[in-house]
């Protein structure tokens, strides 16, 4: 079953580069951006979207599925999750010491910690 676009859960993002991020924000959905399971037992339809009549905006175009085994797919995806995951907490960490940094300002000094 394609990605649910109506679907409660489903999340896109377009970013600067054009580059479109698809996804299930329950992470129920192995291989997304392709595709939802098809007994998702999460699936609930927006409610925003229910009665709406969508505009003929043109939506980006989705990348082609990759050839090969979905067994195989879904088990390469989980690899990518898995380091993603596992650097995230020092990226966090990171980017939390940048904006400490940056709220520092002019009289900071003389402040009291």
């Amino acid at each position: 079953m394609a990605m649910r676009e109506e679907c409660k859960h489903f999340q896109s993002r377009t970013y600067p580069s054009g580059e479109v991020a698809r996804f299930c924000e329950l992470d129920l959905a192995p291989e997304a951006p392709w595709r939802c399971p098809a007994d998702c037992t999460k699936y609930e339809r927006r409610l925003a979207d229910v009665a709406w009549v969508h505009g003929s905006l043109i939506p980006p175009k989705i990348e082609e599925e990759p050839e090969g085994n979905s067994e195989e797919i879904t088990e390469l995806l989980r690899d990518a999750e898995s380091v993603v995951d596992s650097v995230l907490p020092e990226a966090l960490a990171e980017v939390g010491e940048q904006e400490r940094k940056s709220k520092r300002g002019l009289f900071s000094r003389w402040r009291r910690s």
